[in-house]
């Protein structure tokens, strides 16, 4: 009865409309009066799920992030996105989804990538005579790279809901792979649509272009090897890297490229301290939330659950794939890592999955929630900026949606995919 109690609470805020963190507090905060717990407790899990050290890198993340948005830093690596890949059929949305693998490298943060490459090519693939729903389609499918590739801070919010036993140095290397192999899919299947629609190619500017457009970039490029390279080689902690990446893009920006105004700093902090409130507020009350469904014992009955229709590994985690993929339709990704990582991930370890392994699989999975309605952020924010009916995206998405399932299912059934890596760098 607690159980539905709680589950009931939160679907009911949910569909009217109430924020997530907040149906999951009050959820949380009635379940635990109707099983004679002091409401108090609801605030002290909270408080508990996020005073933990690992945290303070997500403002560091989000901070870098918002600098490379109003700083300049995004059309830079156009630049060099364009002159490396531009010339192939089909060439600008080449471009858009190579953008988003650099962009997304750094700020970690598929919306912002999603506010500054849509903004810039966007309106120039329409230009130049690319479907409009196809041109958002592409940055809308592709900005998920920022996920997966690193610096996330969608992955330290994942190692904390899996209890903090992930090594995040190894979930950092573990992404590379399956987020370039993400985008390589989306290519192949924009250019498979662009040789079909007759899409135009850009003329290749000369390798001297190509090499002027690197050097500007390389600096901007330089903040995600800070933040990656100083985690991995152990010279920074997590928090440390974040916060020296952040120092890195807010003086490359003001001083070395000049391109960061006292508004667009304004722009950043404000940015990172709104979303950075978001995302604790999900964490705490999240925190609370997880707290009653182990209480509960839901993992131990879910994976009985899953076990009584079949105990083929095989079928259980495409069946946690697909239990994903529908959650990932009507809920916020953050909360979706916090809710379902203990409940899946125990799971999943039991059938001889690598704990990291199922991390880089779940942020891709959650990952295609973001572009698809009714709950799709990213569809929203790049139709928002195409100017184009969700509808009408929808309807031609599916292409795209193949290409990262087809990702999704490599790294789900191959695990090299994502274990390769970190192996050879251990």
């Amino acid at each position: 009865m607690g159980l539905l109690l709680l589950l009931g609470v939160f679907a009911v805020g949910v569909v009217i409309g109430a924020p997530v963190a907040f149906a999951m507090g009050i959820a949380a905060a009635v379940t635990f009066w109707f099983e004679g717990f002091p409401t108090l407790i609801t605030f002290q899990r909270a408080t508990a799920g996020v005073s933990v050290f690992s945290l303070l890198a997500i403002p560091f993340f989000i901070f870098a992030g918002e600098i490379m948005l109003h700083g300049g830093i995004a059309k830079r690596l156009v630049n060099l996105a364009s002159a490396l890949v531009g010339h192939f059929k089909g060439g600008l949305a080449m471009v858009n989804i190579f953008s988003s693998m650099l962009f997304g490298g750094i700020s970690g943060s598929a919306v912002a990538d999603i506010s500054a490459l849509g903004s810039l090519l966007v309106p120039v693939m329409k230009e130049r005579g690319y479907r409009p729903d196809f041109a958002v389609n592409v940055t809308v499918t592709s900005s998920i790279a920022g996920i997966v590739i690193p610096p996330s801070h969608n992955m330290i919010i994942f190692a904390v809901a899996a209890g903090g036993g992930i090594s995040l140095s190894k979930l950092f290397l573990a992404g590379v792979i399956p987020g370039i192999l993400m985008c390589v899919s989306l290519a192949i299947a924009a250019w498979i649509l662009s040789v079909r629609h007759n899409y135009p190619a850009e003329p290749f500017p000369g390798w001297g272009v190509v090499g002027r457009a690197a050097m500007d970039a390389i600096p901007g490029f330089m903040t995600a090897v800070i933040i990656v390279g100083g985690t991995l080689s152990g010279v920074f902690t997590v928090t440390e890297s974040g916060a020296f990446g952040a120092i890195y893009a807010l003086l490359l920006t003001a001083f070395y490229y000049r391109s960061l105004t006292w508004k667009a700093l304004m722009l950043s902090v404000t940015g990172a301290v709104r979303t950075t409130a978001m995302v604790m507020i999900l964490i705490a009350f999240a925190s609370s939330f997880a707290y009653l469904l182990a209480l509960y014992q839901v993992p131990a009955k879910l994976s009985g659950l899953l076990g009584a229709i079949s105990d083929n590994p095989i079928v259980i985690l495409l069946m946690i794939n697909v239990i994903l993929l529908v959650l990932g339709m009507i809920m916020d990704m953050a909360a979706l890592i916090l809710i379902c990582t203990p409940i899946f991930m125990p799971i999943a370890v039991g059938l001889g999955m690598d704990p990291t392994q199922f991390g880089i699989m779940m942020l891709i999975n959650l990952g295609i929630g973001l572009c698809t309605p009714p709950v799709g952020t990213c569809l929203f924010v790049g139709c928002a900026v195409g100017r184009v009916k969700i509808e009408d995206a929808v309807r031609t998405i599916w292409p795209f949606y193949l290409a990262i399932f087809a990702a999704l299912m490599l790294v789900t059934y191959v695990p090299a995919v994502s274990l390769w890596l970190p192996s050879v760098m251990e």
